[in-house]
């Protein structure tokens, strides 16, 4: 069975992961603190709001007396989240009574802001000295248009148009755990480069903006530092010009590496040079849900598993041969169909049914997307019933605890571990329950609070 492939929900996960001392560096910038803000579930920007103007440390039993007893499972995801991020620091009495208090940091910022108001990072260059700038609809043009070249550079390189060219260190950064290659071979897709490809297009951005974080250091810049810019880079406001003389120089050398992707397009005047942001980097703080595609869809599939693109896209094209077999193309109709063969490929190359079936219904075509289901049932339950032909039995690393001295404890434990999705199996009888082996070390902290 393959690994399905993780990818973090949104930038708040990897500033999350910072060590505490790069974190608190971060809130130093009062665009951070309020990226994290927006961020955070209702009830954690509840607290955080209620909290701005305390300076003193609330005990953790006063700040659960806040909710019913019935949300005391939301309460901790909200708290835990605000811990993770720093936003609220654990502070512990000569009893190890266990209290909250604000980071002093990001509660001076947000002070500051709600006081003073916000303010842009940058301010763009007028209208007089860039003369005519594209247009929202040119815009999103270019940025589709570099972020499928970027794509069919990973399928094929052949495919990308002569004009484009890419670094070929920053592609080898981009395409990190997506690409393999042997001594002598030519590099190939891997499991995750295969389900990287029919994922949403802010999904896949994260992908590589983790990626490209990562490895910041074997270039010799600061993680934290590029994290800063790029959160800083969500707030610029969408089609304005902004100065490349403003920048420092790894922020120079980030801006034309996310021009590549089409995050930003960079023009020349006569004097001076500037960028203009995307909505692929006005998106960047916010959360796959809120940022989710509103892209029309294009794809078509009959109950006989015949498959009609309205595309012209080659990016389209080559996605679909994926998963199946693409029987003609014409200029603006891309006609194929669904066969087990072409889907037992897609399954040796680590592609999922649900994420075959994720990819139909994100794509339907506007005729049938208002339809339910958009894809017909007798398609999507074989597509299912193949997969679960090649794997009969599935194999996941786990962790099971069980002796939970009450049943309160057992059922909080049930929903921290449903609510982040780690939750494989439960009994509520004999009050055992199985996660994820990676979710292992947060249920163990999270088990000890509860103590």
């Amino acid at each position: 069975m393959p690994q399905v492939m993780v990818v973090a929900r949104n930038f708040m996960d990897m500033v999350a992961a910072l060590p505490a001392a790069k974190l608190d560096m971060l809130y130093d910038s009062a665009f951070i603190c309020e990226a994290v803000l927006r961020s955070l579930p209702p009830l954690a920007k509840k607290y955080a709001l209620q909290m701005l103007y305390v300076s003193a440390p609330v005990a953790a039993a006063a700040m659960e007396e806040w909710v019913l007893d019935e949300y005391a499972a939301k309460h901790r995801v909200a708290i835990d989240r605000l811990l993770q991020l720093r936003v609220f620091v654990e502070v512990r009495d000569r009893r190890k009574e266990v209290s909250y208090k604000m980071n002093q940091k990001f509660q001076g910022n947000m002070q500051k802001y709600l006081v003073d108001g916000g303010s842009l990072p940058r301010e763009p260059i007028p209208s007089s000295v860039t003369a005519r700038l594209p247009t929202l609809a040119e815009l999103e043009s270019f940025a589709l248009e570099q972020w499928e070249c970027f794509l069919l550079q990973l399928i094929n390189s052949s495919q990308v148009e002569r004009g484009t060219s890419f670094s070929s260190s920053m592609m080898r950064t981009f395409q990190r755990g997506l690409l393999s290659s042997r001594d002598g071979e030519a590099p190939r897709l891997t499991e995750n480069g295969f389900q990287f490809l029919l994922m949403e297009t802010n999904a896949q951005l994260w992908y590589i903006m983790r990626e490209y974080i990562s490895s910041a250091e074997e270039r010799g810049v600061d993680p934290t530092e590029l994290i800063s810019f790029l959160l800083e880079l969500s707030f610029h406001t969408l089609g304005e010009a902004y100065s490349l003389n403003t920048l420092t120089d790894v922020q120079r050398n980030a801006i034309r590496d996310l021009a590549e992707l089409g995050l930003v397009k960079l023009q020349q005047g006569r004097k001076d040079s500037w960028f203009i942001p995307t909505k692929l980097a006005t998106n960047l703080s916010a959360s796959l849900s809120d940022s989710s595609s509103n892209k029309e869809g294009f794809v078509v599939v009959e109950t006989n598993f015949r498959m009609y693109a309205y595309s012209t896209s080659r990016l389209h094209c080559e996605i679909l041969r994926l998963f199946s077999r693409v029987e003609y193309q014409l200029p603006n109709l891309i006609v194929g169909s669904i066969t087990k063969e072409s889907l037992y490929g897609a399954f040796e190359n680590g592609i999922t049914a649900e994420q075959i079936i994720s990819f139909l219904q994100q794509n339907a075509h506007p005729r049938v997307a208002d339809k339910i289901p958009a894809v017909p049932e007798n398609v999507t339950d074989q597509i299912r019933l193949w997969e679960t032909d090649r794997n009969r039995v599935d194999m996941i690393l786990s962790h099971l605890y069980e002796d939970f001295p009450s049943k309160d404890m057992f059922d909080q434990c049930c929903d921290y571990a449903r609510d982040h999705g780690c939750l494989l199996w439960e009994d509520a009888k004999k009050m055992r329950l199985i996660v994820r082996v990676e979710f292992h070390s947060e249920m163990r902290e999270f088990l000890r609070r509860l103590r």
